[in-house]
């Protein structure tokens, strides 16, 4: 494949502007938990993985020059604010997924869940957090519902289920249902087993169910539970009103000729396995699938029987489909490649413009006709030192009618925020970072999403907690006026016609 838009790497002095964070007092609430997290369960961004003393000049190097922020150092451009930093509190885990409800926001961490009021955004406070350790806990709402993921191997189905290996058949992972009708004492109400568990979720909802789609990959001969070919997502039906009543319903193949095949035959591309996430937009019956070596538009008029439309591949400088966003005309959807699994340095020179970019394309045709056009690829050209985890990640749209804007997440690349109304020639139009966690090791750390939100930009910072950040910008001004009662990204609400 070949790009129409390559963004020039730019080396340059970045404007600093130092911000102090705001912290708030956090209030812990076991909940239904009672357990305590498993080192070998959950990830954690202390030490991080030595570099070699070449590698470490080079990032002092880089840091005096002014080419990339100090360590730790807060930057930004000038049409964005830092309102403030909520750091960890009891869960310690690293922070993942944001989901939205009226004045509360919901925050994923490898060891639970916690609960913000963000009536003011500038001084969010700690509702609740609930220890349930399980990797990664992808979190989402609707209504009185918290849902949430476990993709890693747990001796049960509780909070305080322990780590097991995924050799013995005894083990769960999937889907965990919560009653948040109480904000301050989430009650664990269901639990779904699916097999090779629960890395990522989206849900649609209904009046009177919510059906959850369930991404999970890497399966496994030596698994019981995830034993190859593994090539659809889980389907689970959860009755509102009977929620310990959820099940899967259904196991569409989306991949009949088995995906991507990965190397040898397309090298540095992952073989397909299953799908990492999906998002939908209810209101037009689409969704979008990143499905490790390939990228799906397909139909979801039947919520339990999803169906292909187009199937695309990009096995030149797409390495890992790891989510994708549709625009509000439904005539365009950016996919993200999560190059080098969210574990490395990709945003430099030698990786390029290109690799571990996002993919702009356009969707043209109409009903089951619809085809997916590639346009361009976008980068954040920020220079970022040799021992910052930088990757494209999650990221939402930025409501204005007539443009095509989105806020994305990119590890220790940052907060990015950038137009794609010309899907040619996408461009960043603000930015806001922290200088890499040290020198002399490569760390996991920065934002893992960033949305926008009535008005304000909530960025899930894995080692940091959660930053809030305002836009003062023309171009992105008039979102401003649009207001939600509930957001999960995943789940893409028609901005325009409510």
């Amino acid at each position: 494949m070949t790009s129409l838009h390559t963004t020039r790497v730019r080396r340059r002095r970045l404007g600093v502007a130092a911000a102090a964070a705001g912290l708030v007092a956090a209030l812990f609430t076991a909940g239904p938990a009672a357990a305590t997290p498993d080192p070998g369960d959950t990830a954690t961004t202390d030490g991080g993985v030595p570099v070699s003393r070449q590698i470490e000049a080079r990032a002092e190097a880089a840091i005096r020059s002014g080419e990339v922020p100090g360590v730790d150092e807060i930057v930004h451009s000038d049409n964005i604010e830092h309102l403030t930093n909520v750091p960890k509190n009891a869960l310690k885990g690293l922070n993942t997924d944001l989901a939205f409800q009226g004045r509360y926001a919901y925050a994923g961490n490898y060891d639970g869940f916690r609960i913000f009021d963000i009536s003011n955004p500038k001084k969010p406070r700690t509702v609740a957090e609930v220890l349930c350790p399980g990797s990664q806990n992808d979190i989402s709402v609707s209504g009185n519902l918290l849902f949430l993921s476990t993709d890693s191997s747990r001796s049960d189905d509780s909070c305080a289920s322990t780590s097991q290996p995924a050799t013995e058949k005894s083990s769960w992972e999937g889907m965990k249902v919560f009653d948040i009708s109480d904000k301050r004492n989430p009650k664990y109400v269901a639990a779904v087993e699916t097999a090779c568990g629960s890395h990522t979720h989206t849900i649609i909802p209904e009046r009177g169910n919510v059906y959850v789609y369930v991404s999970s990959y890497a399966p496994n001969e030596a698994f019981p539970d995830c034993r190859p070919p593994h090539d659809g997502i889980s389907v689970i039906k959860v009755p509102r009103n009977a929620p310990e009543d959820s099940r899967v319903v259904n196991f569409p193949v989306l991949f009949p000729d088995g995906g991507n095949p990965g190397a040898p035959a397309n090298p540095g591309v992952s073989r397909t396995t299953g799908c990492h996430d999906i998002t939908v937009l209810p209101s037009k019956d689409l969704a979008a699938g990143a499905c490790m070596g390939d990228g799906l538009l397909f139909s979801i008029e039947d919520p339990e029987n999803p169906r292909v439309i187009d199937r695309v591949q990009d096995n030149v400088n797409f390495a890992f489909w790891h989510s994708a966003t549709f625009n509000q005309r439904t005539d365009k959807v950016v996919f993200t490649d999560e190059l080098g699994g969210g574990g490395a340095a990709t945003c430099n020179e030698e990786t390029g413009p290109n690799r571990g970019a996002n993919g702009v394309y356009d969707i043209v045709g109409r009903g089951d006709h619809r085809k997916l056009v590639f346009r361009s690829y976008f980068k954040i050209d920020r220079p970022q030192a040799e021992t910052e985890v930088c990757v494209a990640h999650n990221g939402s749209l930025i409501p204005v009618k007539g443009k095509d804007l989105m806020v994305q997440a990119w590890y220790q690349g940052g907060v990015s925020v950038w137009d794609f109304t010309d899907s040619s020639k996408p461009r960043e139009i603000a930015y806001f970072e922290r200088g890499p966690v040290s020198t002399d090791a490569v760390t996991t750390a920065g934002p893992w999403s960033a949305y926008y939100y009535n008005g304000y930009i909530y960025s899930s910072d894995i080692a940091k907690g959660l930053d809030v950040l305002k836009l003062n910008d023309r171009r992105t001004d008039p979102a401003k006026k649009v207001r939600l009662d509930e957001l999960n990204v995943q789940t893409q609400p028609d901005y325009f016609r409510r």
